[in-house]
């Protein structure tokens, strides 16, 4: 498989995620000033493990709540939840990423989803060919429940001292061959979406935790959805 080259990754990502509103939005240069008020999750030394069943077959995710607390225990509530349930992956570009969990399958709309979480980018976690990050959009604490997984190495997608990254919460451990054929998938423009959208669509099941860490807890009360949970140029 071509892999693209850094230049190629970062103009890419200039046009990724943006699909929660009608228009682009810039990329996100600065760091917010003020983070989102995020409850302290229950500490964890282990990982857990969630299977993701597909239209397109079965993958499994080795969620990190020791690196990445705030965004896994967000992440394992929607699962707990059913949340993910019936979405889609509605986005996919080869050689990059793909990204779903968001869009209702039958509907084509946004789910109403909790508050969005702290962007933990500065985790240590990279986002490396397999690697499962949060999507977010130009606020870089806006991320809530929209997830995508790096199909190549994306280095522009990680924090820099100057600007926020795209946070690292877990990797896929089993299935990666399936994340690779939804990447190659056909695309183009299928209902809202304008490009990248497949085809076919490619539709999230379920999700089932099948090795839970002991001690991770999900804060309990739902609240008003922010409509803002996409990627969007590091640069």
């Amino acid at each position: 498989m071509l892999i693209l080259s850094r230049t190629s990754v970062a103009a890419l990502a200039s046009v990724l995620f943006v699909w929660l509103l009608p228009a682009q939005l810039a990329g996100a240069d600065e760091p917010a000033a003020t983070a989102p008020a995020t409850a302290a999750p229950t500490t964890t030394t282990a990982t857990t493990q969630v299977k993701v069943t597909t239209s397109m077959g079965e993958f499994v995710i080795e969620v990190r709540a020791d690196r990445a607390p705030i965004t896994a225990v967000n992440f394992l509530r929607y699962v707990r939840e059913g949340f993910y349930s019936n979405t889609l992956f509605h986005r996919v570009i080869a050689n990059f990423v793909i990204q779903g969990g968001g869009y209702d399958a039958t509907t084509l709309v946004p789910k109403p989803t909790h508050d969005p979480v702290f962007n933990e980018s500065g985790d240590g976690l990279q986002n490396k060919r397999g690697a499962v990050g949060m999507a977010r959009g130009d606020v870089p604490h806006s991320g809530n429940a929209q997830f995508f997984v790096n199909l190549v190495d994306n280095p522009d997608l990680d924090p820099v001292p100057t600007r926020w990254g795209y946070c690292v919460f877990g990797r896929v451990v089993q299935g990666m061959d399936v994340i690779d054929r939804i990447g190659e998938t056909a695309t183009g423009a299928s209902g809202p979406w304008k490009a990248d959208a497949p085809l076919k669509p490619v539709i999230i099941q379920k999700m089932e935790i099948i090795s839970p860490a002991a001690n991770v807890s999900a804060p309990a009360t739902p609240v008003t959805p922010n409509p803002q949970s996409t990627i969007l140029s590091p640069k």
